[in-house]
């Protein structure tokens, strides 16, 4: 029995990983169902007791994508086959059942072995958190998560998992360039007749939002520190993203996942200077702390934080840390009204941007600002960085100067006139 096992490079890596859970988001022609093919068969023949199950988001690209793929590579080691309930039966008992993840009431009450979920990004997260990951628990069973990306949904959360290398999850990104048996020239042919967004998405892999064009790469300046303007004065805007000891809400619960951003900006002549972003998820008495220690660093005396529930939370620490620490900014409540955050962050930022009246400082987060900043207001894209910066209009102003001329003299010396 030779099963003559083939695999690229890229496949090889994860074959000999022993994760429990692995992810792979894979541009289109990359091979990972192959991959997936082969690790079903070698699962099922490896298997004593359990299923070994390959899903797709319908039963009918299922049986397009895996069903002939199987019989080609397993055919050594086929006892049977049954296309209408479409399961092969290999030689040593163990059956390969494909599924389509539209009929989940197909799917309960077994115990996995092996599982293999294709084409993630299109399956409702719910039918494997809800049926599929039950019924890996009794035997332990592992399972393999392919697709190419959907935008932010659910497949980039696991696949977010598997970066951080969470117990039993490990993830892998590859694009279509990685497959060597792909003609490169044809990936260029495809690139010239697709969108840039498509383009990468489908082949790059990438996990982008669709942009909304409300703000436009070419609109964000980053400049070296030495090149910061002379003039202007500092302020901080602070998008707050809550606290583990702050009371339960409807706005904390729908910000759980957010980070707090403290947005340091100079406001100058020409525009605006962003210095410095932090943001993170802290506790209540460690954002006081960094938003005070920003404010003596950088002379800051006016700090704005949008009227709420989370800012009535943080002032006392805020207040009780100015009295030790003998710093006084004044904090400065924004209020926003019925404004949704859509306008308000486009009334902030889109005009400045556009005008190239916005620089930034090269910094490490710049990444992370422009990712969400390109495709605001897109779900499941995090936007507190360009928030905080954007409260920035409602507490400062443009600082001017005039120019008097040498030899004016005021009519009357009390008025001026």
């Amino acid at each position: 029995m030779d099963l003559s096992i083939k695999l690229l490079p890229w496949q090889q890596e994860v074959w000999n990983d022993s994760t429990r859970f692995k992810v792979i988001a894979a541009g289109r022609r990359t091979g990972k169902s192959r991959m997936a093919a082969w690790a079903l068969i070698v699962e099922a023949l490896q298997a004593d007791k359990g299923h070994v199950w390959y899903v797709a988001p319908t039963q009918q690209q299922a049986r397009d994508i895996m069903w002939q793929q199987l019989l080609e590579l397993a055919h050594p080691v086929i006892a049977g086959s049954h296309v209408n309930n479409m399961q092969i039966k290999l030689i040593n008992g163990s059956t390969i059942s494909l599924k389509g993840a539209d009929r989940p009431e197909t799917m309960r009450g077994i115990a996995l072995k092996f599982l293999v979920l294709d084409e993630y990004a299109d399956i409702k997260p719910q039918v494997f958190e809800q049926i599929l990951r039950p019924a890996l628990a009794d035997l332990k069973g592992k399972a393999i998560f392919i697709g190419t990306p959907k935008g932010r949904n659910h497949f980039y959360d696991l696949f977010k998992m598997g970066l951080k290398e969470e117990k039993d999850w490990k993830s892998w990104h590859f694009t279509s360039l990685d497959n060597p048996l792909l003609d490169p020239e044809e990936i260029e042919i495809a690139k010239s007749s697709m969108s840039t967004f498509a383009f990468r998405q489908e082949f790059m892999a990438s996990f982008e939002a669709p942009q909304s064009d409300l703000f436009k790469d070419d609109w964000v300046i980053i400049k070296d520190k030495e090149e910061e303007p002379d003039d202007g004065s500092y302020f901080i805007g602070v998008d707050l993203a809550g606290f583990e000891n702050v009371a339960s809400s409807e706005e904390s619960k729908k910000k759980h996942l957010d980070k707090t951003a403290i947005a340091v900006v100079k406001v100058h002549q020409g525009g605006w200077w962003v210095d410095k972003i932090e943001y993170g998820r802290w506790d209540i008495k460690e954002t006081a702390e960094r938003i005070l220690k920003l404010c003596k660093l950088y002379d800051v005396s006016i700090v704005g934080i949008e009227k709420g529930t989370l800012k009535r939370a943080i002032l006392p620490y805020i207040q009780e840390m100015m009295r030790a620490k003998n710093i006084f900014p004044r904090i400065e409540d924004v209020v926003l009204g019925n404004k949704s955050k859509v306008d308000k962050i486009i009334g902030s930022l889109q005009g400045r941007f556009e005008h190239k009246q916005i620089v930034l400082r090269e910094a490490e987060w710049n990444k992370d600002f422009k990712d969400e900043l390109l495709n605001f207001p897109t779900r499941g894209v995090h936007d507190d960085m360009i928030d905080a910066v954007s409260l920035i209009t409602h507490i400062s102003t443009t600082p001017f100067e005039m120019d008097y001329d040498d030899e004016y003299e005021p009519m009357d010396a009390i008025s001026g006139y």
